[in-house]
């Protein structure tokens, strides 16, 4: 996620630095994006700060470098859950210069790594943002210019929204897909696919294959909510095979025409 972002301000020609905790990586995005590196000279020059870790480093890094930043800096994450990172980070900015303004982009692939970030990765995409409790003018002022430095990216909308709505509707759009997507390639049968499967198959477990340790610090951080939402699939579930086993087809007719009238309703058609 990191490395898209550099490479969408760089390819907007604008300077981009960064930290990688991978020596490695960073030296190869220093050869093809980044204007340098993000440190102590350069973080004071910074307009934009993109925390884009996991939510505990990305945390702990603006603890470490808050003294760094410049008046009038907007630092933002870019982290899947946002309650357990604004109200830290949040806390971190009270009384100082800069503001923190929670983000997520909507946007990314099943696979993870610079080697996979690109320039137009959230061309279109949706943005949302948890703005700090500020008053009204102060906070509008914040968001258009947070829009501005974002241009570059392409988002494709702004929602609003707090850190709790944010969380229990990523539980479901996100985390929930992620939890059943890799719990339905546990079957045996998945070995067995090739031959056997075509779309249904390939977008149902296309999220599957995940960053087991980022993955596990976000569903964690959402665990209330998250589970919520596994124990309602769990419930629909255990109806279909309910109806299965009692060979009803009655009852299993209504459950499939009912998930498709949701469907349609929720597309509006």
């Amino acid at each position: 996620m990191g490395g898209s972002f550099a490479k969408a301000f760089a390819a907007a020609g604008a300077k981009a630095f960064a930290w990688n905790r991978t020596r490695a990586t960073l030296e190869l995005a220093l050869i093809d994006t980044l204007a340098g590196e993000l440190d102590e000279t350069t973080i004071p020059t910074c307009e934009l700060v993109i925390l884009a870790g996991y939510p505990a480093s990305a945390v702990a890094w603006l603890e470490e470098h808050a003294p760094l930043l410049s008046a009038g800096a907007i630092v933002i994450d870019a982290v899947g859950v946002k309650r357990a990172v604004c109200e830290r980070c949040e806390a971190i900015s009270a009384g100082r210069p800069f503001t923190f303004v929670g983000c997520h982009p909507m946007a990314g692939t099943q696979y993870s790594g610079y080697a996979h970030a690109r320039a137009t990765m959230f061309r279109g995409a949706p943005m949302v943002v948890v703005p700090p409790q500020m008053d009204e003018f102060e906070r509008a002022d914040v968001l258009e210019r947070l829009k501005e430095l974002l241009e570059p990216c392409g988002f494709g909308s702004f929602t609003l929204a707090t850190a709790a709505e944010h969380d229990r509707i990523i539980a479901f759009t996100s985390q929930l897909a992620h939890v059943v997507s890799n719990a339905y390639v546990k079957s045996p049968t998945a070995r067995e696919h090739h031959g056997f499967s075509a779309g249904s198959y390939r977008d149902l477990t296309r999220v599957a294959r995940l960053n087991a340790p980022m993955w596990t610090e976000l569903f964690l951080d959402n665990a209330d909510y998250l589970s919520e939402e596994l124990g309602g699939i769990i419930e629909a579930l255990s109806a279909y095979k309910r109806a299965l086993d009692a060979r009803d087809a009655e009852g299993l007719e209504a459950l499939l025409a009912e998930g498709d009238r949701i469907k349609r309703e929720i597309e509006g058609r």
